[in-house]
């Protein structure tokens, strides 16, 4: 598998999937047939005629052309850099995450870092994450990855704060995973989970555990990988199960959010009852919580479990159902980062439902809120390419596409 990132970025998917087409040789007829499909509906996806964004079809495309799902979705490297600071961002995450001290054993020389001063920045920076401030947020976590790893070395595996640090260390990586998968970086985010799930599996907490076995789930979806994901969702809850008995809304929560990412990933392969199924589960769970609450910062809670009805309703193709349950849900109790995720999917079901005006509306009053969200998520800048290229669009979504670096061959910047 190859990839061109970097040489399509200017392109909507139906050309993206035209140039990976052709770079390969095949004739519309031979790559419809690899997906199931007819000539004329690929002709169609092509020349943007027939909108694609069901992560299941791009993910069968993408194995027929032997790209990465990110390729054709075209998940653009959005922070490279910050200005703010003048310094490279995600390539610091990486390095942070690649920290060679972490594979050292024993105690590393300097004093070793104070334990309560991380969980109050690690809280700090889920904070960053929730309010949809990234800018600030990627230039500090690189510092709070190396220095979580740095106290695990320094505490070892055995003592309480050993402990601490590890789930310190789970924490800080679920967080990194959480970002670098909104941000496109599929390989990063894997390898954020991986390690995240490590430590979680030192500090013994099957509350840690749970939580970043879900972050290896949603760094499976990024990649396409759906299969696993629901199998690994499902295998984790099934951990979790025994103690529902006696569980906490902190345990709620993290079992409720399992099955909120199972829905998803069942409803990415169209599976529907095990996409109901998950659902289900997810409700009672959070029947249990009784209100929205934000324990283990999962946002989890009777509205969460509504959200991802309409989400899933949208991966199945149900745009109707979509239509109907978006507008009503009401999110001002949750997170900013849910309130602009559920905005953003429902300008997706408004531009499936051909009322761009209605998701235009929905888009900018999101942008308020969360502009760097807006601005760096798939699905926003997707639907903004596609108003951009309307034969008369609206000047609000150009002055938005300007704002979001979008560009089309036939836009114009204000």
């Amino acid at each position: 598998m190859y990839s061109m990132r970097g040489m399509t970025d200017d392109l909507t998917i139906g050309e993206r999937v035209a140039f990976y087409r052709q770079r390969r040789g095949l004739t519309q007829a031979v790559l419809a047939g690899l997906v199931g499909r007819s000539e004329d509906w690929l002709r169609k996806v092509e020349h943007d005629v027939l909108p694609l964004d069901r992560l299941s079809v791009l993910r069968r495309l993408a194995h027929a052309l032997d790209v990465a799902l990110g390729d054709v979705i075209g998940e653009p490297v959005l922070m490279a850099g910050a200005d703010e600071s003048g310094r490279r961002t995600i390539p610091a995450l990486r390095v942070a995450l690649m920290d060679h001290r972490q594979f050292l054993a024993g105690p590393q020389p300097g004093e070793p870092p104070r334990l309560d001063a991380l969980a109050a920045e690690l809280a700090t920076q889920w904070g960053d994450y929730q309010n949809s401030r990234y800018a600030r947020l990627i230039q500090r976590l690189p510092l709070l990855i190396t220095e979580t790893q740095t106290a695990c070395q320094h505490y070892g595996h055995t003592s309480d704060d050993g402990v601490r640090a590890h789930t310190l260390a789970a924490s800080a990586h679920q967080l990194a995973t959480a970002f670098l998968t909104k941000l496109g970086e599929a390989d990063l985010a894997s390898i954020s989970a991986s390690r995240g799930l490590a430590a979680a599996h030192v500090s013994g907490s099957d509350l840690m555990i749970g939580s970043l076995y879900r972050s290896v789930a949603h760094a499976l979806l990024s990649i396409g990988e759906f299969e696993q994901a629901v199998a690994l969702s499902r295998a984790a809850a099934d951990r979790l199960e025994p103690g529902l008995g006696t569980a906490t809304p902190e345990y709620l929560s993290v079992y409720g959010m399992l099955h909120l990412v199972g829905a998803v990933a069942s409803s990415r392969r169209d599976n529907r009852a095990d996409t109901t199924a998950f659902l289900a589960e997810a409700d009672q769970a959070a029947t249990r919580v009784g209100h929205d609450a934000n324990h283990l910062w999962t946002a989890f809670g009777p509205t969460n479990v509504t959200i991802h009805r309409m989400t899933t309703a949208m991966e199945l193709g149900d745009v109707q159902v979509a239509v109907h349950l978006g507008p009503r849900v009401n999110t001002h109790g949750l997170p900013v980062e849910r309130q602009a995720r559920h905005a953003i999917e429902t300008a997706r079901a408004y531009v499936r439902w051909n009322r761009t005006d209605d998701a235009l509306d929905v888009l900018l009053a999101a942008e308020q809120d969360a502009p760097e969200q807006v601005r760096y998520h798939r699905l926003s800048r997707i639907l903004v390419r596609e108003m951009i290229r309307l034969p008369r669009p609206a000047t609000r979504a150009v002055e938005l596409a300007y704002r979001m670096g979008v560009h089309a061959a036939d836009s114009h910047r204000p």
